[in-house]
Formats: C-alpha cells, sequence, structure tokens
C-alpha cells in the first residue's frame, strides 16, 4: 500500500507550475559566453553581493571637472566573495561589475546632496578566466546590450590594474569591508602598499 505522506507530496508537486520550480533555483554566477566569445550580461547581478559605490572618481591625474556627478556601484558574484574571505584574493571565475548611474540632486523631499537615479549610464565586468585569457583576467563594456566583446589588452584599463591594484589586479583599496581583510591575509600588493604609503605622508 502506498505511503500516503509521499502520495501528498508528489501531488502537491504536480501541481506547482513548472516555471515557478524554474525560478526557485538561483541563476548561474559564473562566466558565460555566446558562440563567438562575447561575454552574456548576468540577469541577477544585482542579487550579488555589494562592495562599494564610488562618487565622481577618477583615476586620471589630468582629469577635469565633469558638468555632471555620476555613482559607480561595484558588485561581485556570491562564490568569488566567499572565497575572497577566505584566501584574501579572488578565485578564477570570478565577476566584478561597475555599475554607473547618474546623480540627481533634485527630486522629492531632498534639499542638498546627492542620489542615484533610476537610470543605468553603463556597465562593465572585470572576469578572471585563466583557461580563457592569457593574462587570467579580462574586461568588457555593455552598452546597452546583453553581450559585449572583450576589450582589447593594449586598451590602458589593463596596465592600470596591473600595476595599482591592491589585490590580484584589482582595486580591492577601494573595497572598504575587503581591504582589511586583505591586510589581514598578507595579499596586498607591494605596490599598492608603497602608493598608499606616498599618499598618506
Amino acid at each position: 500500500m502506498p505511503n500516503k505522506a509521499v502520495v501528498a507530496c508528489v501531488s502537491i508537486l504536480l501541481l506547482v507550475p513548472a516555471g515557478f520550480l524554474l525560478n526557485a533555483v538561483p541563476a548561474p554566477s559564473s562566466p558565460d559566453y555566446t558562440r563567438d566569445g562575447e561575454l552574456k550580461l548576468p540577469r541577477n547581478y544585482r542579487q550579488w553581493v555589494y562592495l562599494t559605490t564610488g562618487f565622481d572618481m577618477s583615476y586620471n591625474p589630468n582629469a577635469t571637472q565633469m558638468d555632471h556627478h555620476m555613482f559607480d556601484n561595484v558588485f561581485v558574484n556570491p562564490e568569488a566573495y566567499s572565497a575572497f574571505l577566505t584566501n584574501g584574493t579572488w578565485p578564477d571565475k570570478a565577476m566584478l561589475v561597475l555599475e554607473t548611474r547618474m546623480a540627481e540632486g533634485k527630486g522629492s523631499i531632498n534639499q542638498r546632496g546627492n542620489f542615484q537615479g533610476t537610470g543605468v549610464a553603463g556597465i562593465e565586468i572585470h572576469v578572471k578566466d585563466g583557461a580563457r585569457f592569457p593574462g587570467k583576467w579580462a574586461f568588457f563594456i555593455f552598452d546597452n546590450a546583453k553581450t559585449a566583446k572583450m576589450v582589447p589588452t593594449d586598451m590602458p584599463c589593463y596596465s592600470c590594474h596591473a600595476e595599482h591594484g591592491a589585490v590580484d589586479t584589482t582595486f580591492v583599496q577601494f573595497y572598504p569591508t575587503l581591504l582589511p581583510l586583505a591586510k589581514s591575509k598578507g595579499t596586498l600588493s607591494a605596490t599598492y602598499v608603497k602608493e598608499n604609503a606616498a599618499a598618506h605622508q
């Protein structure tokens, strides 16, 4: 005679729409590419781990003041974040998403300062994939598209990150919750340590 509890569970599952079960499964957060090598934009990146927000940042010493303000939000896939907490550095398949939004000053009851606009102005992704990229890391810039080609390695973003990144060519120096951890793990680059000491003299 069949177990009544088992029959009941099977009956409930049969009543649940298939789409609900598919949506209940977390979407993968490792790099996903098209057949021609373009990176697919992760649809759920805003559900990843939030690292920091920059405001009007620029690494160019000769940069001029823009006529508008910008926010830069950084997210990382959960698997990479967990690995960083353990090791103080990024594992293979790490993905860091930089989401840019225009700053707004007028709205609702705001009288001073800025808040983020609802529209996304741009998205860049820094991916670590040792089997695919000779230098392990690659950049992708999304211009209102769902896929993006790899940024050529002769672009300055590669050399800038390689020369100034605090951990594994990434700007952990601007991630306030991860910088102390990297310091305690001894994974900060010697170049960053030297630059940071000079900046505080």
